[in-house]
């Protein structure tokens, strides 16, 4: 079918690509909002998925070249709704932050502020049935309407105080949210802040620190909230350059992985050693019956160690990290050396053993851009497939979604964008997890491209309107 297409707020300008590498290319930003109401879909959708994918990462408005970093670009929601088998929608927002709104003349959205900055650019999660646009280390959370265009700034009625974090995870057995959230304004201080089912936060726990590291993920595991305290930290140098992200390697702050008990404070932490690295994701963790913990991630030498803009290292590949508390010590074993990142599992598994990981193999030019293809390794019986999308499609973060309420533990689909480089287009497109390595089983096509942005979600129900 041919797509009918609304343009809304056009003419935000054209941001400063010129040599930069998240300015030009596939990560080109969009110059305009979009509605699309009519989907060209390849394939047969199924019937079970009845929601919203929602995606986010950053697109400045009028980004200046000489000092823009990734991560800080204006932020905007991707979402396509699909319902009974058809694809009702595609819609493209902005987040309404102050200075967003500023540069193209319109309204910020509504809510309570927290800090100088209001740039929302990370996740989207869904929070007590409500979908929220999160990032770490600044904002408070922007809850999202159905159809993305009411937004509003939220501290959880009231309940938050400081930050909140980009990885908010659920114990599936609780339904509780957990995450680490830090402020380079607070460089001695981190927190583990606890959102009950309703997404109201009931614990907001103060744990020391030095130099003010970034921590971008974090895990669970029935006994344990898992805290990667690593050498990123705040950079008082890079600040005063007037870098947007003042964070950088620091060779000085010692690596450790933290083991908080569940139910204890910052005084009962096991911190555990472990050679220099960086994580920015967690694929899982859980615990042995040994009392050790198993740790998996996608791990780097080293982060924001040479030139500002982005990262500036390729990763070394899936790790398993097996952290002994009684040792206080951290074993490193490689899964698969190949670069690769945004590892994604059956969520419903988050925090116990696990068998399936699903990955973006990435390329080795420092961009943090895709290769063709995507892994699913098989972390009990060893070895991956692999999912090939072919030259010049990028794939981003694919989310698992469960095929039913007692579904196995791969019994569902895998759903994301793909960049189709040549033709400027992208594709939502929908996999088999069980036939992995299969043709789709569906695509919907957009006609045009997607920038690689960074997380979003599968929003289960709603109207879809």
């Amino acid at each position: 079918m041919a797509s009918v297409l609304t343009r809304i707020n056009e003419g935000t300008g054209e941001a400063k690509q010129a040599a930069h590498p998240f300015l030009w290319g596939i990560h080109r930003p969009m110059e305009d909002e979009l509605t699309l109401t009519e989907l060209e879909v390849r394939g047969a959708i199924p019937q079970a998925l009845r929601g919203r994918y929602l995606r986010t990462g950053p697109n400045p408005v009028a980004a200046d070249s000489a000092s823009y970093h990734w991560f800080t670009g204006d932020g905007m929601v991707h979402g396509l709704a699909i319902r009974d088998g058809k694809a009702l929608w595609y819609r493209n927002r902005w987040i309404g932050s102050r200075s967003n709104a500023a540069a193209r003349g319109t309204a910020p959205a509504p809510g309570p502020r927290h800090g100088s900055s209001d740039t929302v650019n990370t996740n989207v999660v869904d929070l007590g049935g409500r979908a929220f646009a999160v990032v770490e280390g600044g904002s408070y959370p922007v809850e999202l309407s159905e159809t993305l265009d009411e937004q509003r700034y939220d501290n959880f009625g009231g309940s938050l105080v400081g930050s909140f974090t980009a990885h908010p995870h659920r114990d599936p057995l609780n339904g509780e949210h957990n995450g680490i959230c830090y402020e380079g304004r607070c460089p001695n201080e981190i927190r583990h802040v606890v959102l009950d089912a309703t997404g109201r936060v009931v614990r907001e726990a103060p744990i020391a620190v030095e130099h003010g590291p970034m921590i971008h993920d974090c895990a669970i595991t029935a006994r344990y909230v898992v805290i990667l305290d690593l050498p990123v930290t705040f950079s008082l140098a890079a600040h005063l350059s007037g870098q947007p992200l003042p964070y950088a390697w620091n060779p000085a702050h010692r690596a450790r992985v933290g083991l908080m008990p569940r139910d204890g404070d910052q005084h009962a932490i096991i911190w555990c050693d472990v050679d220099p690295a960086y994580v920015f994701h967690v694929a899982n963790a859980f615990d042995l019956p040994d009392g050790r913990v198993v740790l998996d991630v996608c791990a780097y030498p080293t982060m924001f160690a040479g030139a500002p803009g982005g990262p500036d290292a390729t990763s070394r590949g899936l790790e398993r990290w097996t952290l002994d508390p009684a040792a206080r010590t951290t074993t490193i074993r490689t899964i698969d050396g190949a670069p690769q990142e945004f590892p994604r599992m059956n969520e419903r598994r988050f925090g116990q053993a696990y068998r399936y990981a699903y990955v973006v193999a990435t390329q080795s030019d420092r961009r943090f851009q895709s290769a063709s293809r995507l892994y699913k390794h098989d972390l009990v019986e060893g070895g991956r497939e692999v999912h090939d999308f072919g030259a010049g499609h990028h794939p981003g973060e694919f989310v698992f979604v469960p095929a039913h309420e007692n579904a196995g533990e791969d019994e569902g689909w895998l759903i994301g964008f793909v960049i189709d480089e040549p033709s400027d287009t992208t594709e939502l497109v929908i996999l088999d997890a069980r036939k992995f390595e299969s043709g789709p089983v569906a695509t919907i096509r957009l006609p045009h491209r997607i920038p690689p942005g960074f997380h979003g979600n599968w929003i289960n129900g709603g109207d879809a309107q």
